[in-house]
């Protein structure tokens, strides 16, 4: 069974209680569990991680190449503007991967709509809200 990584980046662990006119109300939590749900029916096996330091990510990303995960779907929240450190272990271990934001990144402060991983990611969604999790693991399901 093909095994797709879920990462979450800062402040994603506040989600139905930080700005929920931005976010929504759907608690991390939440987005997993309809995520775990999703992928039985897909028949994708999902690992998961959500941290606020950025050398966590980095070493997450690192075990998921040495644990030869077939993919990733990334929301890097305020890492997206930020981290070359990401960027680079996705660079660097080589391993597809699709980034999602739950808001429109595009609509909000200019500081937002620069990317560091969208150039490098098989695509991008954005604006969706938790739908965009969904969407990026129906791609994965779709890909042999």
């Amino acid at each position: 069974m093909r095994e797709i990584a879920i990462i979450n980046g800062p402040n994603l662990n506040l989600l139905g209680v930080r700005e929920p006119e931005v976010y929504g109300t759907e608690t991390l939590q939440d987005i997993n569990d309809s995520m775990l749900d999703l992928s039985k029916q897909l028949g994708l096996s999902l690992r998961f991680k959500q941290a606020n330091a950025e050398h966590e990510l980095v070493d997450f990303i690192h075990q998921c190449f040495h644990d030869q995960i077939s993919g990733i779907i990334i929301n890097p929240a305020a890492f997206t503007h930020t981290s070359v450190a990401i960027r680079d272990a996705l660079l660097g271990t080589q391993i597809p991967f699709i980034e999602v934001h739950l808001s429109n990144v595009h609509a909000r402060e200019d500081f937002r709509s620069k990317s560091w991983l969208s150039d490098v990611a098989i695509g991008t969604i954005t604006g969706l809200g938790s739908k965009g999790y969904e969407m990026a693991l129906r791609y994965w399901a779709s890909e042999n």
